[in-house]
C-alpha cells in the first residue's frame, strides 16, 4: 500500500508540481542564445515534445519499481527517476523562457506510460530492464534528431538536450549491465510507432 501511494504521489508531483532538479541547467559557457519569434516557437515545439519524453519516464520507472520484488532493483530504479526529474525540470524551465508550455495532453501520456511500465515489470525483471535499454536507445536516438533541428543559436536548448542525450545512454548502459533481455522486434516497433505518434502529436498539442 505504501509503494501505491508513493507511485500516485509521484504521478500528481509529475503532472502537477513545478518540479526540482538536483544539478544545476546545463549551459554553455559564454554562449548566449538570441531567437527570432519563428525559431522560439520551432524551439518551443521541440522543447515541448523532450518535456513529454520526460513525463512518460517518470512514469515508466514508477511503474516499474512498483512491479518488481527485487528490493535491489527498485532502488535502482527509484534512483533512476529522480535523476531523470533533472531533465524534467530542465525542459519546464526552458519551456518558460522560450514563451511555450507544456503538452494538454501530459495525463494521458503519463497514465499510458504508466500502464506500459507497470505490465513490463510484471513480466519479469530481465524484461522490465530490456524495456528501458530499448526505450533509453530510442530516446538517444530521439535526442540526436532534436539536436539537429534545434536552431544552431540556441545554445541554451542544444546544452540540455546534449546532457540528456549522454544521461540517457548511461541509463541504458548501466540496465544492459544488470542482465537486460533482448526485446522481440515486433515489440521494438510496435515501441517505436507509439512513440511516433506521442511525439508527432505532442508537437502541436
Amino acid at each position: 500500500m505504501d509503494r501505491i501511494l508513493g507511485a500516485l504521489d509521484q504521478a500528481l508531483r509529475t503532472l502537477f508540481a513545478t518540479p526540482r532538479g538536483t544539478r544545476p541547467c546545463p549551459v554553455v559557457p559564454a554562449e548566449s542564445t538570441h531567437l527570432g519569434a519563428q525559431e522560439r516557437q520551432h524551439a518551443g515545439a521541440l522543447m515541448r515534445v523532450n518535456h513529454v519524453g520526460e513525463v512518460c519516464a517518470q512514469a515508466l520507472y514508477t511503474a516499474q519499481a512498483l512491479a518488481t520484488r527485487d528490493d535491489a532493483l527498485r532502488a535502482q530504479l527509484e534512483q533512476a527517476a529522480r535523476e531523470e526529474t533533472d531533465h524534467l525540470a530542465w525542459t519546464q524551465q526552458r519551456l518558460e523562457e522560450l514563451g511555450s508550455r507544456p503538452s494538454l495532453l501530459n495525463p494521458l501520456w503519463y497514465a499510458g506510460a504508466f500502464g506500459l511500465g507497470l505490465v513490463a515489470g510484471r513480466i519479469g525483471d530481465r524484461v522490465s530492464l530490456g524495456f528501458i535499454v530499448e526505450t533509453e536507445r530510442q530516446v538517444e536516438a530521439h535526442l540526436q534528431g532534436h539536436l539537429d533541428r534545434l536552431p544552431q543559436g540556441d545554445h541554451a536548448s542544444r546544452a540540455i538536450v546534449a546532457q540528456m542525450k549522454a544521461d540517457e545512454m548511461a541509463h541504458a548502459n548501466h540496465a544492459q549491465s544488470m542482465g537486460a533481455a533482448e526485446l522481440p522486434e515486433a515489440v521494438k516497433l510496435a515501441m517505436r510507432t507509439a512513440a511516433k505518434v506521442m511525439t508527432t502529436t505532442a508537437h502541436y498539442i
